[in-house]
């Protein structure tokens, strides 16, 4: 893991059934059962973190996060759309604002999705699934005292990404339309003529090198553009 100083804030209280140790409360929220089940064992092997949720879906961080007041919530990357994450992130900041969240991703992430997250840091850490579990744990206890968590290879990921090629609005109506949504309903809703979306579309498969919408839309997903 890179070193880093950057420094945002320390939370870490003593917990009180545990005398006067510091304990970092952790929720760790992942699809996969035996996945997560794993990740919170290694978290209860350490003295100083304990695993105070253990959850299935990005719906019960918030609430989770309301009821126990953690340091850090970890989070599988793949449990939700690449377009959630951020809404994710908003809702829990907004609850618990003294919260970071651990983003776990693969390697296979597209670039741009990793920089769009990296710019997040150090409120957010990233982390690959082939970490180690001592770069698990020391992920985890960075976080808690408020510094910077960002895997090495995401990093230079980010650096390395290419150009986003949509605009901000051309982004809105790929999502509408990724989400199966009409292009009369996306003018609806964006406040735009029919006309005005079918050249946004237009364009946007073009930028994408789509031949059909229905490409465009992938190879958008694919690359972290939506």
């Amino acid at each position: 893991m890179p070193a880093s100083n950057v420094t945002v804030t320390a939370r870490v209280v003593p917990d009180p059934d545990l005398g006067e140790s510091p304990v970092i409360r952790v929720i760790v929220a992942h699809r996969g059962v035996l996945i997560r089940r794993l990740l919170a064992h290694v978290l209860e092997e350490e003295s100083d973190i304990r695993v105070v949720a253990e959850l299935g879906s990005c719906d019960e961080i918030t609430p989770a996060a309301l009821r126990e007041d953690p340091h850090v919530a970890i989070l599988d990357y793949a449990m939700q759309e690449k377009s959630e994450i951020y809404d994710t992130w908003e809702r829990l900041s907004e609850a618990v604002p003294e919260c970071r969240l651990l983003v776990v991703m693969d390697r296979a992430t597209p670039s741009l999705a990793g920089a769009a997250l990296a710019r997040m840091v150090p409120r957010v850490g990233l982390l690959t699934t082939d970490a180690s579990p001592g770069q698990f744990i020391d992920s985890v206890r960075r976080l808690s005292r408020g510094q910077s968590v960002l895997d090495t290879d995401i990093a230079v990921a980010a650096l390395t990404a290419p150009t986003h090629p949509l605009t901000d609005r051309e982004r809105d109506v790929l999502l509408l339309a990724a989400d199966g949504v009409p292009a009369k309903d996306i003018a609806a809703r964006l406040f735009l003529t029919d006309g005005t979306v079918r050249n946004y579309l237009s364009r946007i498969t073009a930028k994408t090198g789509g031949r059909t919408l229905v490409e465009a839309i992938r190879r958008a997903e694919e690359a972290g553009w939506v």
